[in-house]
């Protein structure tokens, strides 16, 4: 019986496997800088998250239409149900796409459209999170968030990723607005950042998630204060071993973290670039560090408690967790 996973740190464009770039390319008649999938994927050696936002951006080329979006977010869902997923928050970088010329609304439709059915389709309920670029200007994330509004398509939340350079604190006005609006908000703080930068997400952007987050160990009054406030870290292991945010995953910090008491969740970020899904993460997780049953039912209910789900979805989400962990003993 696979454990049932919430996964809350997923970048859509990052699920897009090197045989879906092919694919699509043809489809769009691009020519691609590749000698084949084999040398497409030999390039997924990174020497930090800059080397891998290259590639990733680069890549983003051959989604084009509302068809590209959609079969982009089918092959994810098809892919997390066999991971045991029930329920996916999934970021949809916005502005990396409006900017190469397509349409809010293309990308927008193509995505919603497949989550819109995701439950009946996959098994997984679902939301959707706009991600802002942190190294664009911040009056570029308040127009898109503007335009994202105006749509009226359905989005959970609004987020903060890309390169962690420069203060968070720019995009305070958007991040109200997001609340104003009813939206959710999340943000990538503490990954090549300090713990100083998961400080500040907290106080200026009033996140209710940070995204990584790993660096906050540097602040044991931080770590206090996530374990007080019940602040969720998604965690993303195989992403920041290959990212060289840690040198090894036998030595991730996660059991320290769960002993500490911190609302820690295991995610799978760009899993097509990082060499696994949720369930790879799990796995080696568990290999390396030998985590039990009761270790990675924690897990488990800590996301779902840091989902944003309503009470009976969180309910029916506990209730499957409870009953693979009973299946454990």
């Amino acid at each position: 019986m696979t454990m049932p996973t919430v996964e809350l740190h997923l970048h859509l464009e990052g699920t897009l496997e090197p045989e879906l770039i092919y694919a699509l390319a043809e489809r769009n008649g691009i020519d691609l800088p590749y000698d084949g999938i084999e040398d497409l994927r030999s390039r997924y050696s990174f020497t930090g998250l800059q080397s891998f936002l290259d590639l990733y951006y680069a890549n983003m080329v051959v989604l084009r239409t509302e068809e590209d979006f959609a079969d982009l977010t089918r092959a994810y869902l098809d892919r997390a149900r066999r991971a045991g997923v029930r329920h996916a928050e999934v970021f949809l970088d916005i502005q990396a796409h409006t900017a190469r010329g397509v349409p809010a609304a293309v990308a927008l439709g193509g995505v919603t459209g497949v989550l819109a059915t995701s439950e009946a389709d996959h098994g997984i309920t679902s939301g959707l999170i706009i991600t802002f670029l942190r190294h664009l200007p911040a009056e570029d994330a308040r127009t898109a968030l503007e335009e994202v509004l105006a749509l009226g398509f359905p989005v959970l939340g609004v987020g903060l990723c890309s390169s962690e350079v420069g203060p968070a604190a720019p995009f305070k006005d958007t991040f109200d607005l997001a609340h104003a609006r009813g939206l959710h908000r999340v943000a990538h703080a503490g990954e090549e950042g300090p713990a100083a930068n998961v400080r500040e997400v907290l106080d200026v952007l009033g996140v209710e998630r940070v995204d990584h987050g790993i660096r906050a160990l540097e602040d044991d009054a931080l770590v206090d204060r996530l374990v007080a406030e019940r602040v969720p870290l998604t965690l993303c292991p195989l992403s920041n071993l290959r990212l060289q945010v840690v040198d090894s995953l036998a030595d991730y910090p996660l059991v320290g973290m769960l002993e500490r008491g911190l609302v820690v969740t295991v995610n799978s970020d760009d899993p097509a670039y990082f060499g696994g899904y949720v369930d790879d993460n799990v796995r080696e997780l568990t290999r390396l560090l030998g985590l039990t049953p009761d270790q990675l039912a924690t897990l488990a209910r800590n996301g779902v408690e840091a989902a944003f789900v309503d009470d009976a979805r969180r309910a029916e989400l506990t209730a499957e967790v409870d009953a693979w962990h009973a299946a454990q003993a």
